[in-house]
C-alpha cells in the first residue's frame, strides 16, 4: 500500500511539473518516444571537432605533446615535396629534442588513391605505432586518417568503412590511436573532421570515409607553414574553403535530413546546416572575402596567409558537421577522369586536377541553380562576398551569386571552365555516372537534382566568363 501512495504520489508530481526543458522530467519524457525515431527526418544535430591550438611556431610543442601522450613508437606522415622544407623539419626537430621515437613515410599522393591508401595503411600495420603525426595538406592528413584507422582495424576489408553506395559504410566502433594533424595548407580543413578522400581507381571516382571517430585529436595550425605554398596551390586551396563555407551554409536544413537515425551512432558526420555550423561558415566567408586575393597575390603577406588558415578550420568545423553538396559531389569525377592536365605549382608525376580547383569550377553553374530553396541564404551569402544586395529580389539572388563568383575566379586567373581543363561535352555522361555514387553529400543538396539537371549542370560550367 505505502508502494502504491508513493507511484501515485510520483505521478501526480509529474503532471503537475514544470514544463521548461531545464527543469522537467516530465519534459524529458514527451521527448523520448523521438528516440524510436518512427518520423521520417531527423530532429537532432551534433557537434563535433578536434582539438585546435593555433599560433606563430606553436609547431615545436609537438614533441611535449607526444610525450604528454605516452607515445613511445610515433608515425610520421609526409609527401615528398614537404620531407624536407621547415614544416617537417620542425616537427623532426621537436621529437629528436625530446627523445620521440618516430618512423617516417613520406610516399603519400597527392591526390590519394585506393592504392596509396593501402600503401599507407600497410605501413602503419608493420610499424604497429601507438600514434600518427601528419604534416601537410589534405591529401597528407586523410592518408594518415585510414591509416590510423586500418591499422586499428587489422581484420577489416578495405571498403567495410568506406561511404555507401561503393563501400560498406559500417560505422567505426573500435578505438583509434591519437593522430596529431599539422595543416601546411589553408584548405581542405582535414585537421578538423572526420573524413578522408581517396580516389577509387577502378571507377574513376572520388569518395571517402566519414566518421567522428577518424578526426585528428589535435589540429596543430602552425601559420608560419601557409608562407611555403606556391601562389596556385593558395589559391586552389582557397577555392576549397570558399565553397566549403557556401555549401554547408546552403546545404539541406539538418531537420529535413532523412532518414532519421534509429540510434545516435547511425547519425552522418554531414548533417545538413544548422545554427552552430551556420556560425562558421558564415565567418569563414567574411576571412575569404577579405583575405584570398591577398593571399595569392602576395606569399609574403604574413597577415593574408595566417588569416586563409584560421579559415581553413573555421570553415572545416562547419562543413564538418553540416556537409557539403554539389559542388563537392560533381568535383569527384572531375578530378576522378582527369586526362592530362597539370596544374601549375604543383610537383607531381601524374595529372591532376587540385580538388580545390575541381570543387570551384561548377560554383556558378551550382549556386544560380540551388537558389530558388533558399533565396536568403544565397544573397546573404552573395552580401557577404561584396556586392550590396539592397533592392536585389530573391529570384535573382542565384544569378548575383553565380556572377559574384565569376568575377572572383576571373580576378585569380581561373581556368575558363571545364573546358581549360581538358573536358569536353562528350565526356558529360561519364562525369554525370561519377556523381551519382556521390549521395553522401548530393544529397544534401537543398534543391532536388535528376541526372539531366547534372549534365545541365556539367554543361553550364564547361566556360566561365
Amino acid at each position: 500500500a505505502g508502494g502504491e501512495r508513493v507511484a501515485h504520489l510520483m505521478r501526480q508530481l509529474a503532471s503537475a511539473a514544470c514544463r521548461c526543458p531545464a527543469h522537467s522530467q516530465a519534459y524529458s519524457n514527451i521527448h523520448r518516444e523521438h528516440h524510436t525515431c518512427d518520423r521520417k527526418t531527423d530532429y537532432a544535430f551534433e557537434m563535433a571537432c578536434s582539438n585546435i591550438r593555433y599560433g606563430a611556431g606553436v609547431t615545436r610543442e609537438i614533441g611535449m605533446d607526444l610525450q604528454n601522450m605516452g607515445a613511445r613508437n610515433v608515425c610520421l606522415m609526409t609527401d615528398r615535396n614537404l620531407a624536407r622544407l621547415p614544416p617537417v623539419v620542425a616537427v623532426l626537430d621537436s621529437m629528436t629534442t625530446l627523445g620521440v621515437k618516430y618512423q617516417i613515410f613520406e610516399d603519400v599522393r597527392v591526390e590519394p588513391t585506393d592504392k596509396s591508401f593501402k600503401e599507407a595503411i600497410a605501413f602503419a600495420k608493420k610499424g604497429h605505432f601507438d600514434a600518427y603525426v601528419a604534416v601537410g595538406g589534405g591529401s597528407v592528413i586523410d592518408t594518415c586518417k585510414a591509416a590510423n584507422l586500418y591499422a586499428s582495424h587489422p581484420d577489416a576489408e578495405f571498403l567495410d568503412f568506406v561511404n555507401a553506395p561503393i563501400g560498406k559504410g559500417k560505422p567505426i566502433t573500435g578505438t583509434l590511436q591519437p593522430l596529431i594533424a599539422v595543416p601546411t595548407t589553408a584548405g581542405t580543413g582535414s585537421e578538423t573532421t572526420g573524413v578522408a578522400i581517396f580516389d577509387l581507381e577502378d571507377m574513376k571516382a572520388k569518395t571517402g570515409i566519414a566518421s567522428r571517430a577518424i578526426k585528428p585529436t589535435l589540429g596543430m595550425v602552425d601559420p608560419l607553414h601557409t608562407l611555403h605554398m606556391p601562389s596556385r596551390v593558395a589559391a586552389n586551396s582557397g577555392f576549397d574553403v570558399l565553397c566549403h563555407a557556401l555549401e554547408s551554409f546552403t546545404a539541406l536544413p539538418y531537420n529535413q535530413r532523412s532518414p532519421c537515425p534509429p540510434n545516435p551512432l547511425n547519425r552522418p558526420a554531414y548533417q545538413g546546416s544548422n545554427p552552430i555550423s551556420d556560425v562558421w561558415a558564415r565567418h569563414a566567408l567574411k576571412i575569404v572575402a577579405k583575405y584570398l586575393k591577398r593571399a595569392v597575390r602576395d606569399p609574403e603577406d604574413v597577415e593574408a596567409r595566417s588569416s586563409m588558415h584560421l579559415a581553413s578550420v573555421f570553415a572545416g568545423i562547419g562543413f564538418g558537421n553540416a556537409g557539403v553538396h554539389l559542388c563537392h559531389g560533381m568535383s569527384y569525377p572531375i578530378a576522378g577522369n582527369v586526362k592530362t592536365h597539370r596544374a601549375k605549382g604543383y610537383n607531381v608525376n601524374h595529372p591532376i586536377v587540385p580538388h580545390g580547383l575541381s570543387v570551384v569550377l561548377t560554383s556558378p553553374a551550382v549556386f544560380a541553380f540551388t537558389a530558388s530553396m533558399c533565396p536568403e541564404r544565397h544573397l546573404e551569402a552573395a552580401q557577404i562576398l561584396g556586392p550590396d544586395v539592397t533592392n536585389v529580389k530573391k529570384e535573382d539572388a542565384g544569378r548575383l551569386l553565380a556572377d559574384t563568383l565569376r568575377m572572383f575566379l576571373y580576378d585569380l586567373d581561373v581556368e575558363d571552365g571545364l573546358s581549360a581543363i581538358g573536358y569536353t561535352e562528350e565526356d558529360i555522361p561519364s562525369l554525370v555516372k561519377g556523381t551519382i555514387p556521390q549521395e553522401r553529400v548530393t544529397k544534401l543538396s537543398p534543391r532536388a537534382h535528376s541526372e539531366e539537371d547534372l549534365s545541365d549542370l556539367f554543361a553550364a560550367s564547361m566556360k566561365l566568363y
